[in-house]
């Protein structure tokens, strides 16, 4: 198991720097996730990173491409890594249980309130430009 979770870890690396490459700030724990939340102010964006797939191989890039379009960004960018930190993962879908735990996924937030959210089932199967004007069209109505 310990081979696999170090082969695991390292498999993810490149796309956790993906994300924090970009200014993403990292929760690797329950406790991160939680001192984030109760002081989060305005906007922010989380994205529920992970190694699945297509879907996760379009998130990313999908997530930082809008970011390039925009003028106005939220003011908080996090990521939590779905199968990686278990603990931060689970902790941040505590915040938004209305909708079924989804990876990758993103969310908008306003301070810990959810916004909008959009799961696995609307990035995969779509082509980046889709889901980048997806993510930019709801941060442009967001972001004041």
């Amino acid at each position: 198991m310990e081979a696999y979770e170090a082969y695991m870890k390292q498999v993810a690396e490149p796309m956790r720097r993906e994300l924090t490459g970009q200014g993403f700030q990292e929760l690797t724990t329950a406790e991160e996730v939680d001192a984030f939340m109760a002081s989060a102010e305005g906007t922010s964006l989380v994205v529920i990173n992970s190694v699945c797939g297509c879907a996760a191989g379009l998130a990313r890039p999908a997530v930082t491409g809008a970011l390039e379009e925009l003028d106005k960004k939220p003011e908080n960018l996090v990521t939590v890594f779905a199968g990686q930190d278990r603990e931060a993962t689970e902790k941040m879908r505590g915040y938004f249980e209305e909708v079924p735990p989804s990876s990758p996924s993103i969310a908008v937030l306003e301070g810990s309130e959810l916004k909008y959210f959009i799961p696995r089932e609307q990035i995969e199967d779509h082509d980046l430009e889709q889901v980048q004007s997806h993510i930019s069209g709801v941060l442009r109505q967001m972001v004041k």
